[in-house]
């Protein structure tokens, strides 16, 4: 169907790599030319050998799964016809052990907030199977097995 791109880059800059000295930081350039500046978390990694103001992939995750769910459920919402004037998400990963005692991100939790325009307004029912659709829809979520949960003020949970 298609194919996405990215180029991940680091090079060493410090003389201590074989000790663990060393930079983590890097760059992600995408195929439309954007270039990000990534690093470890600083959970993960301590400064000064990450960078906290960079995005790092775990965060980058979480929001690769919120956008992905976001765009599905725009596109649901305007089908149905409803007008979506604002979709903001302040998602949160949430990082735990697996059975082998490794870190990985095991919960998504969406936490969208929408404004609606017009007159129609999806009821309570109606956006939480919106979110469902969309969940069910969205290329990210199909492709992971980390648990993703909606909860929105008019969602029930």
């Amino acid at each position: 169907m298609s194919a996405h791109y990215a180029t991940i880059d680091w090079e060493l800059r410090d003389p201590d790599f074989i000790k663990g000295r060393y930079s983590r930081e890097h760059t992600w350039t995408f195929d439309g030319g954007l270039v990000v500046a990534a690093s470890p978390s600083p959970s993960v990694v301590p400064t000064p050998w990450s960078n906290p103001a960079n995005v790092d992939p775990e965060e980058a995750f979480v929001a690769s799964v919120s956008s992905c769910h976001m765009l599905t459920y725009l596109y649901l919402a305007a089908k149905a016809g409803y007008l979506i004037e604002r979709y903001r998400d302040a998602a949160v990963g949430t990082m735990t052990k697996n059975e082998r005692g490794v870190p990985w991100v095991s919960l998504i939790t969406l936490h969208p907030e929408i404004t609606y325009g017009a007159n129609k307004r999806p009821d309570a029912t109606a956006e939480a199977e919106l979110h469902h659709h969309a969940h069910e829809q969205c290329f990210i979520a199909n492709s992971i097995k980390t648990e993703v949960k909606v909860e929105s003020p008019s969602v029930p949970v």
